[in-house]
């Protein structure tokens, strides 16, 4: 059975094939891409977890080793793991493009997400038993635990080719998360490991942002409860927030873009009102992805959802 979307899964292969089309990438632009997408992605991933630091002062305590009046010791230590955490993801994946997910490799990347806030069991799965606050999944077993995990690697490699990249991404995610393994950082570490899948098969680094926060829960929540087409298309969504800011950054200058604007500006020059394509853009029935707290998408976006309605009339 298939979670992802057909519709959404298109347009993303879509554009991955677009994006392969323009290799060899420029160096410059895809290391400023990844530098912006590593300062993102640390910001929203630790922001999820309660981390108060803001995103430009994630900026200054990563790249100028400042340290913000106000905020805790602990905040300043989770933006300079997780982002060392980062670079370790990468450099994995780069020295091995088939490198197989393992239980060292995933715990070594738990040890790095809380090094320096959870000394005693970084790296370590929890010897006892956990609740999570906010939710009514109640993790297995702290005895359990080992033996899930090899379940879930051996569950990756046999489904490896067998599962769309996204949706075994967003699956792992989940079953990470579901299993709890770890004291503190699961969240942190599945949405690491997740990416490990996704860049793997040739899509930039997806990030979940805190602004989506609420959402992100309330899917791995149905997600728990055996219904996972939610979390597979909200992590799609994500993918497509990174494939659409990749493109625009790196298709030539010369060649037509399709412009982003806000939705209330293309609701001027659409039939549909600005309510109603955020509730397109959300149920990811038109290409659009996120700015900070707007949603974005193209006019012609919403001329290819006009004409596939047509077409399914």
């Amino acid at each position: 059975m298939t979670y992802l979307d057909n519709h959404l899964k298109e347009r993303i292969d879509a554009k991955l094939k677009q994006l392969q089309h323009l290799r060899p990438l420029p160096a410059a632009a895809v290391e400023k891409l990844r530098q912006q997408f590593a300062i993102e992605m640390t910001y929203n991933s630790n922001a999820i977890e309660g981390n108060r630091l803001t995103l430009k002062e994630t900026f200054l305590v990563i790249n100028e080793g400042l340290t913000i009046k106000g905020k805790p010791l602990k905040d300043h230590l989770e933006a300079k793991d997780h982002y060392e955490a980062l670079n370790y993801l990468y450099e994995s994946i780069e020295h091995n493009k088939k490198h197989t997910l393992s239980e060292v490799f995933i715990r070594s990347l738990q040890n790095l997400v809380v090094k320096d806030t959870d000394l005693e069991y970084a790296g370590k799965y929890r010897i006892s038993n956990v609740s999570i606050g906010g939710s009514d999944h109640v993790p297995p077993d702290a005895t359990e635990v080992p033996a899930l995990m090899r379940v879930l690697l051996n569950w990756i490699r046999q489904n490896h080719n067998k599962i769309h990249p996204i949706e075994l991404a967003a699956l792992l995610h989940h079953k990470i998360v579901h299993i709890h393994p770890f004291y503190d950082g699961n969240g942190r570490a599945a949405r690491l490991v997740m990416n490990v899948l996704l860049m793997q098969a040739g899509y930039p680094l997806v990030v979940i942002l805190k602004n989506d926060r609420k959402k992100y829960y309330d899917a791995l929540d149905k997600a728990d409860k055996g219904k996972p087409q939610s979390f597979v298309q909200f992590v799609a969504q994500a993918v497509e927030r990174s494939m659409n800011i990749y493109l625009k950054t790196l298709i030539p200058s010369k060649q037509k873009k399709e412009k982003y604007l806000l939705l209330s500006e293309l609701a001027k020059q659409t039939p549909y009102s600005d309510k109603y394509l955020n509730l397109l853009a959300r149920a990811g029935k038109i290409e659009a992805h996120k700015e900070k707290r707007n949603w974005l998408t193209t006019l012609e976006a919403i001329h290819r959802y006009q004409q596939n309605r047509q077409r399914q009339r």
